[in-house]
């Protein structure tokens, strides 16, 4: 296991430099690693480590929503309002329908099977999008209209909408209808998030005024309780929705506002912690990323994923209408909400293992969607923040 963890840390690091050096992003670097060092190439990777790395994962996008809500200012996004809301749900309802119209004619699969995948490809990755924004915070650009804040919003929530639309359509395929409960169960799992967030956050912050101990036992202390949290959604799951990646975002705000000088010293140290989590994160995708599935995707395959991202992009701009942003600025946040990555690896094999007809073609889909997406949505904004962003 050490000897796989080594050559992981150590290529994918080396891999996403040599890309930043060829002015592309280094998460591409990293995916590439994942896939050379993968079950379906090089299969150097422990067993063990492949089994546990879905856990893996979480934890390194515990580390970025962590680090995201320590640097988050409530006000900005106070100011966002509206957008902000639409952000969560409208484009990845205008990514799906747009799956639902294509895919039928593109790749002769039922409505169903076109809505399950559209289901599975419409979440964007957190993962790829917060430091992207984080790093935009920090440089000043674009926040004079708070526009990192607003996607930082929407990606954090967008996931969960997706996710529950997922399970929605695959008891649909099952048989099973659709409980009207797991609609419900959306803007429920996000208020019990927000407010666990918020109740923690304040705890936490007056915790650590009336005992004074070192910032990195702080940051001990923050990881542990993003830990309990997302267990605490595996436990009552299927009693209440809690949505527990918001709710660790959360505690990250609810400690700035309360504690803004030691939020900002933990701050600092969450983006030393990114260092590794980043290369671990992405080499475990690129791990998950069957090469055969992807060549096996064809020309129409390809064609559909870019068509449903332009049905996306068309609904972040209805979610931008009424706002005083200029058309560059709404460009760049059409083009900030493209890359796919965690949630396509995550789900992208389910509807397979549940012998579903599309199984197959979803997880072609799902995979080539990380490798397209992910490196030229990073490079996307790294290429676009300076040209359509105004700097504070």
């Amino acid at each position: 296991m050490l000897n796989s963890i080594a050559m992981m840390l150590l290529l994918g690091m080396f891999m996403g430099w040599i890309c930043k050096k060829i002015h592309l992003p280094s998460l591409l670097g990293m995916i590439l690693t994942g896939i050379l060092l993968g079950p379906y190439v090089g299969n150097l990777i422990d067993g063990s480590i492949l089994q546990i790395s879905a856990d893996l994962r979480k934890i390194a996008l515990i580390i970025i929503l962590t680090r995201a809500g320590l640097s988050l200012d409530l006000n900005d996004l106070k100011k966002v309002g509206r957008p902000a809301v639409l952000m969560c749900f409208v484009p990845a309802c205008f990514e799906m329908a747009g799956m639902v119209l294509l895919a039928p004619k593109l790749l002769g699969i039922s409505v169903i099977d076109a809505a399950i995948m559209g289901a599975v490809v419409a979440a964007v990755s957190p993962a790829v999008i917060v430091p992207k924004m984080l790093k935009l915070m920090e440089e000043g650009y674009g926040v004079k209209h708070s526009i990192p804040q607003l996607i930082l919003a929407g990606a954090s929530v967008d996931d969960v909408f997706v996710i529950v639309m997922f399970t929605a359509f695959t008891g649909l395929a099952q048989g099973d209808g659709v409980s009207v409960s797991s609609f419900v169960g959306i803007p429920i799992s996000i208020f019990l998030g927000i407010l666990a967030g918020i109740g923690v956050g304040i705890l936490l912050a007056v915790f650590f005024k009336a005992v004074h101990i070192r910032d990195t036992s702080k940051v001990i202390i923050l990881l542990c309780v993003a830990f309990l949290l997302v267990t605490l959604e595996d436990q009552i799951s299927s009693v209440i929705p809690f949505a527990s990646l918001i709710a660790v975002m959360t505690v990250g705000i609810a400690l700035q506002k309360k504690r803004e000088v030691v939020a900002r010293r933990l701050s600092v140290k969450f983006n030393k912690l990114w260092v590794a989590a980043e290369i671990l994160l992405f080499v475990l995708v690129g791990a998950t990323v069957d090469l055969s599935y992807a060549v096996s995707a064809g020309f129409f395959a390809i064609l559909l994923i870019f068509g449903a991202l332009l049905f996306r992009m068309v609904g972040v701009w209805v979610c931008l209408l009424k706002t005083t942003l200029t058309s560059k600025e709404r460009l760049f946040c059409m083009i900030a909400y493209t890359p796919k990555a965690t949630v396509q690896a995550a789900i992208g094999g389910v509807p397979l293992a549940m012998g579903l007809s599309c199984g197959n073609l979803v997880l072609t889909v799902a995979v080539t969607a990380i490798l397209l997406t992910a490196p030229l949505g990073a490079f996307c904004i790294d290429w676009t923040y300076k040209k359509l962003l105004d700097q504070a």
